[in-house]
């Protein structure tokens, strides 16, 4: 049995669907951080089957709008005092920019000429998670 042990101050990112977290690791540049960090995959999970887990032991501020687009299902624990003073869940945004970028070749984010652009994505439907390009209406499904 793994044994990772709790966290006396840190958060927690909880109920990451499984094999999601090193992309959230990535995003949160959590490799800059200079302080113990723990990935743990494929964790048993009686209501998601698998989940990843990431715990970081420091606080740190973290962009509930990444991690929605990321994955919409995940729990954030603070803790301190080796207590949980407050769970987040974030919500879907309505607009990001510079979280999603577009991928269609023939965007206007894509010329090198406007290469100050923002990349700035609109939720269309979010009981699917679809948000398009407010340039070109590319659309962008789900992870990153």
């Amino acid at each position: 049995m793994l044994n990772i042990g709790g966290l006396h101050e840190g958060v927690v990112i909880d109920h990451i669907k499984a094999g999601g977290a090193m992309q959230i690791y990535n995003y949160l540049d959590l490799e800059k951080v200079d302080t113990s960090v723990a990935i743990i995959k494929n964790a048993k999970s009686s209501k998601m089957g698998k989940k990843d887990i990431i715990k970081i032991e420091a606080p740190i501020t973290v962009d509930l709008d990444l991690l929605a687009v990321l994955d919409s299902n995940i729990t954030l624990n603070f803790i301190e005092n080796d207590k949980i003073v407050r769970k987040a869940h974030p919500n879907l945004p309505d607009k990001v920019t510079n979280i999603i970028k577009c991928k269609n070749p023939r965007c206007i984010t894509s010329d090198p000429c406007e290469r100050g652009l923002q990349h700035t994505f609109k939720l269309t439907d979010p009981k699917n998670r679809i948000y398009r390009c407010i340039y070109c209406d590319q659309k962008f499904k789900g992870q990153l």
